[in-house]
């Protein structure tokens, strides 16, 4: 990996993929701001660990990206890239809806990486080539049952960072979009469905990562995913089929 001797902010980086960036990205010489809501997740990341810099920080709480920016701004004189990996997750239920959901979640998954770009935001222009990283999801190339809140904050998120990517050109900032596949964190644990093509954050890592070094654009995996998505965009009335929920309530449940 040629990604050495830089600064590079990683959010969400208590868990999951978002710490086994961390650990890389530290392991090959750089610094490493790792930020998270934990701070005892994030003491336990950084211990025995000098170049991660550790940083609790709730993207989803705009109040907080003054102080952040501050302290950014004290601690750095530039930061080379920011990972905005911080996000959750959360499933709809037709039968017992919940909508303030679609707010809980589009603050983490949308919100949050604008908030954590507008901090990092005069840190970034001051880098020789700067790099916006944004881990998406493939969940926003064909609809599935029950991701209404995190499908429609991903689609939020890669239309932003796809718009940000037009504009920044003026400003000579590379945007980069991960898309993953499902990945055995903590987070998709919690999963009562079968996960296809279920991937190790190690795994994960190591292809976002040469993602990462190269200024992609945009890079989804693992590929049999991207294929099976690609035909429920191509046929969607046969998704839709398959996708039907195997229970439906009755409907004095409604």
């Amino acid at each position: 990996m040629t990604i050495k001797g830089e600064t590079i902010w990683v959010t969400g980086a208590s868990t999951g993929l978002g710490r086994e960036l961390a650990l890389r990205l530290a392991e090959a010489g750089n610094i490493v701001i790792a930020s998270a809501r934990n701070l005892s997740a994030l003491q336990a990341l950084a211990q025995g660990v000098s170049n991660i810099h550790i940083l609790e920080f709730d993207v989803s709480q705009s109040a907080q990206v003054a102080d952040i920016k501050a302290s950014l701004e004290q601690r750095y004189t530039c930061i080379d890239r920011v990972i905005v990996n911080a996000g959750t997750c959360e499933y709809f239920d037709v039968n017992k809806p919940d909508w303030r959901m679609m707010q809980r979640v589009a603050k983490v998954n949308y919100i949050g990486a604008v908030n954590t770009i507008e901090a990092a935001w005069n840190l970034l222009l001051a880098a020789p080539k700067p790099h916006i990283v944004g881990v998406g999801s493939q969940a926003v190339a064909a609809p599935f049952p029950r991701t209404q809140a995190y499908g429609a904050s991903k689609a939020a998120l890669h239309y932003f960072l796809e718009s940000m990517r037009v504009d920044l050109q003026l400003l000579n900032v590379d945007v980069t979009i991960l898309k993953p596949g499902f990945v055995d964190t903590p987070l998709t644990k919690r999963n009562d469905f079968s996960m296809p093509f279920l991937w190790s954050p190690e795994k994960a890592v190591a292809k976002m990562l040469v993602a990462i070094e190269r200024r992609r654009r945009c890079y989804a995996f693992p590929l049999p995913l991207s294929l099976m998505l690609w035909f429920g965009r191509t046929f969607p009335r046969v998704w839709l089929r398959l996708m039907r929920p195997s229970v439906v309530a009755d409907a004095d449940d409604h």
